[in-house]
């Protein structure tokens, strides 16, 4: 994949489009391309948008992808339907499936699959104009994501009225998003939050960390917050449930990092564990309360926990007595559910 870097000269006055300026630039690339291709603009390590000004001193590290397809085709990939309506689908994704087209991996996306599902035609893409309407023609009716390796529930809309509807909830966090997750070690408390702000690491830029308000850069990044609650240990493993209060990418995992107890199969994050080498990242989205279009009641949609996740369990439980047991996840809902507690 293509890989573009330019520093800003010290001399440089004022400030200007970050596209312009690329347009610009003797070995730069016009703003058609930028806007059609591009898969990642960093600036001084932190994500940015083809407006962001830039000025003296600025690095822009750019990614971008050459072969764009003329159209995004339905795909027959079987699908794990929890819910669906004439404004919604609510899908169970499997683990290893990308959510939507982009630059590596322009087909065998969950959009490619409802594609399908929805008995729609193939999606023509454009490559001019503004860079939003470039990016939704990939991902229509995708109003949130998860990590290729993440599994679990994720909620898509089957037309622009439930598009709208459902970025409401999730730009103003009205929803609940719980999340299980297997990781090495255990979280310094049984129940804690974990509030920093996430940034992108210098030393990698396919990797975040997660650092305190007051560090350096801190500002730079984003505020993260995360909940979670220990629900068992078993020995150096611990099984956890997690509540975002803010959707971050790679929060969870950042966050885990953070604590000394990165999630179990994580290759970014994580080291390969000795006892468990050929896993996959031990992540799933489980949870999702949110109002569905023209509802003034939450909608509760699960999924049930991974055969992945059952086979760890099951080995930790026959290698390791297990150390600490919370009244466990369906035993918490229930008690919230009848009023007594987060």
């Amino acid at each position: 994949m293509p890989f573009f870097s330019s520093k800003v000269p010290d001399s440089f006055e004022g400030t200007e489009r970050l596209d312009k300026y690329i347009s610009s630039l003797p070995n730069g690339f016009n703003r058609s391309k930028l806007k059609s291709g591009v898969h990642e603009i960093l600036v001084n390590s932190q994500t940015a948008k083809l407006s962001s000004k830039v000025r003296a001193g600025d690095q822009i590290d750019i990614q971008w992808e050459d072969n764009i397809p003329d159209a995004i085709f339905p795909e027959d990939i079987p699908l794990k339907i929890i819910y669906e309506n004439q404004d919604v689908a609510v899908v169970n994704k499997e683990q290893g499936m990308v959510t939507h087209p982009a630059a590596g991996n322009w087909t065998g996306t969950l959009v490619n699959a409802l594609l399908h599902h929805w008995g729609r035609q193939a999606l023509e893409q454009i490559k001019d104009g503004e860079a939003s309407e470039i990016l939704a023609r990939r991902r229509p009716g995708i109003v949130h994501r998860l990590d290729k390796d993440t599994s679990g529930i994720i909620i898509t809309a089957k037309n622009r009225g439930a598009e709208e509807w459902l970025q409401n909830q999730f730009q103003s966090r009205s929803l609940k998003k719980e999340y299980i997750l297997i990781v090495r070690g255990c979280p310094p408390k049984k129940d804690g939050v974990v509030d920093t702000y996430i940034v992108r690491d210098p030393a990698d830029r396919k990797r975040f960390k997660a650092v305190e308000a007051d560090a350096p850069g801190a500002l730079q990044g984003k505020r993260a917050v995360t909940l979670y609650h220990v629900v068992s240990v078993y020995s150096n493993y611990s099984l956890v449930r997690v509540r975002l209060k803010t959707g971050r990418t790679h929060q969870i995992r950042v966050h885990m990092k953070y604590l000394g107890c990165p999630v179990l199969g994580d290759t970014i994050y994580s080291k390969k564990d000795n006892f468990f080498p050929n896993e996959n990242l031990m992540l799933h989205s489980r949870l999702l309360r949110i109002r569905l279009p023209g509802q003034k009641n939450y909608t509760v949609f699960k999924a049930a926990v991974p055969e992945r996740f059952k086979r760890v369990i099951k080995a930790l439980k026959a290698q390791h007595p297990r150390s600490y047991s919370s009244p466990g996840i369906k035993a918490s809902e229930e008690r919230r559910q009848n009023g007594g507690g987060q």
